[in-house]
């Protein structure tokens, strides 16, 4: 039997935007509710150590700072609910979310449902993540001092993380299964001329090399003309191959953008549906940062303060 229950504001995801605008939301007395998603807590539940967010000097590890967002979220009365959401319709006031099939309605909808890296698919890649393997030189590239790395990828995104990472490794070897790359020409000419980028051409990976306790170790590389294999040592691979943001669920209910981001209107979290907002990575293909995320996690959440009492004073 489906039952339906009422919010005023229901979150959508987690990590550091969902968890930030409950915790505005819950002190605004709103009494958000917050839909935990197949993986609570969002992409830094599976990042070791987090390095660049203010307040943590000594850095920390990411499943431990999630806990303490979700903590000081609770605190204020934030309710949480497991599970998927599988369906949405915002054609209706009050909005209608279902959970798993149950109904739940709110007066105005926070989505936080981040976005998700695309890896290779390999056994070894997904043994090694966060031992090594990563999506974001940003967030990682400091631990690869005086290391050797890979980044795997041939576009815009594969050559800013290989440039990026010279600054602490000592070689970087790009690995493109083309002769050539679909970057742009400046991107190109940027990481062709450091000494420190080496291009591996032709070439995939068939296994990361390492274990649990010694982390990436290499990786081994195929040839896609020869078959040759040869084996490239390095302490961290970097996988640049995009992102997709996790919008499924809102297609044919908001407006996205040709990559699948929500789109945002008005220079504020405001979508094509009003009373709806956006936070985080779902909306943001550019910075993809903790720090960033909970910034918008803060907007969503006072935006949608204001909204809900333009809708009492027009009641």
């Amino acid at each position: 039997m489906v039952s339906n229950r009422h919010s005023r504001v229901v979150i959508i995801g987690t990590g550091p935007a969902g968890y930030t605008a409950a915790i505005y939301t819950a002190r605004a007395q709103l009494g958000p509710l917050v839909i935990d998603g197949l993986q609570p807590g969002g992409q830094l539940t599976i990042t070791n150590d987090v390095e660049n967010y203010p307040g943590f000097p000594e850095g920390i590890q990411g499943p431990q700072m999630m806990d303490l967002f979700r903590a000081q979220a609770e605190r204020f009365g934030t309710r949480y609910q497991s599970g998927m959401v599988n369906r949405v319709d915002f054609t209706v006031r009050p909005f209608r979310i279902w959970v798993d099939d149950v109904e739940h309605t709110a007066d105005a909808v926070i989505i936080a449902t981040g976005a998700s890296a695309r890896y290779l698919g390999l056994p070894s890649e997904e043994r090694l993540k966060g031992r090594g393997v990563s999506a974001c030189a940003t967030c990682d590239g400091f631990f690869y001092r005086g290391k050797e790395v890979a980044v795997i990828g041939g576009g815009d995104t594969a050559m800013e993380e290989a440039t990026f990472l010279t600054r602490f490794a000592t070689r970087v070897t790009l690995v493109h299964r083309r002769g050539e790359f679909r970057a742009s020409k400046i991107m190109r000419k940027r990481a062709l001329e450091d000494p420190k980028i080496e291009v591996a051409y032709h070439s995939v990976v068939d296994e990361v090399l390492g274990d649990a306790k010694t982390g990436v170790t290499g990786v081994r590389l195929r040839d896609v003309r020869s078959g040759a294999k040869r084996d490239v040592p390095c302490s961290g691979m970097f996988v640049a191959i995009g992102h997709h943001p996790n919008t499924e669920v809102f297609q044919g209910q908001l407006e996205l953008d040709d990559q699948g981001y929500v789109k945002l209107f008005d220079s504020c979290t405001r979508t094509s549906v009003d009373g709806v907002f956006a936070a985080g990575d779902v909306a943001d293909s550019r910075y993809r940062q903790a720090v960033t995320a909970a910034g918008t996690g803060c907007m969503t959440a006072l935006d949608a303060e204001r909204y809900l009492a333009e809708l009492e004073a027009k009641e």
